[in-house]
């Protein structure tokens, strides 16, 4: 008999019995599973098997994963911290373009992990932005930025870019501790985190350079 999206599947529960004996041969597999899908396997091999019945347009999405008007994470807790992340997001990128620039005059031993520190700022604004989304449903348009960025000597701008990352640091830390949004903290401890290994990563470089 033909199935069609109105007759309900059948299932063959021989196949899952096989593989539950090899790993728990002393439970029931899907014992609910298999008493409500008995009079429609019964239906089926009788040629009987009437009409499922659509739920209701309004019931099916407040079903579907993810579909809550008030999501648990990245929702309305969220909304409150939103200029504080557009905050984040346009110093971090800020940070990869100085980075960037850094990179271009420093001495060989130190541009590998200016790259990566670049990579790693713009991983972050990267982050924020998916944040952002989760939050809005809207995408975040980051400002322009153009025009030449001005560097000092090498050691004052490796000691400018220690205090900028050690404070970014304990500002995400802070922000994270302030937001009631659970998943929005746990983002914000993380890239605080980061930014501490970004600190350390500059005080080993003006250790070099001393």
């Amino acid at each position: 008999m033909e199935q069609t999206i109105h007759t309900p599947e059948a299932y063959d529960f021989r196949k899952y019995d096989q593989i539950w004996q090899r790993v728990a041969p002393e439970l029931e597999p899907y014992p609910d599973l298999r008493q409500d899908a008995a009079p429609a396997m019964a239906a089926l091999a009788a040629g009987t098997a009437p009409a499922v019945s659509q739920p209701a347009a309004d019931t099916a999405v407040d079903t579907l994963p993810g579909a809550e008007r008030d999501p648990c994470c990245m929702g309305t807790a969220a909304r409150e911290d939103l200029g504080v992340i557009e905050g984040f997001i346009e110093a971090e990128l800020a940070d990869r373009r100085t980075y960037q620039a850094l990179a271009r005059r420093a001495p060989a031993f130190a541009r590998g992990t200016l790259r990566d520190l670049a990579n790693a700022s713009g991983a972050a604004a990267k982050r924020l932005m998916t944040a952002y989304y989760l939050i809005t449903g809207a995408c975040y348009r980051p400002a322009v930025a153009c025009g030449r960025i001005a560097l000092g000597s090498w050691c004052p701008a490796l000691r400018e870019r220690y205090h900028v990352e050690a404070c970014n640091g304990m500002n995400y830390l802070r922000a994270g501790e302030e937001t009631t949004d659970p998943c929005l903290g746990r983002l914000l401890k993380e890239l605080g985190e980061a930014s501490y290994r970004q600190a350390d990563a500059l005080m080993a470089l003006l250790e070099r350079a001393l």
